[in-house]
């Protein structure tokens, strides 16, 4: 997995460490776990696409 990419999926991870952090402490917000949901969909996309 090339630095990029590894830096995607570090990301995404670190996103949802914080949106369930935030919804634990605060309360859940749609748009943030949207948002990740959007991020995942395109850390995956980008894994696929270096895979192939």
């Amino acid at each position: 997995m090339p630095g990029s990419t590894r830096a995607m999926a570090g990301l995404t991870v670190g996103g949802l460490v914080l949106v369930t952090a935030y919804s634990v402490t605060i309360g859940s917000d749609g748009w943030l776990w949207f948002a990740w949901v959007v991020l995942g969909v395109a850390t995956i996309g980008a894994m696929a696409t270096r895979g192939a």
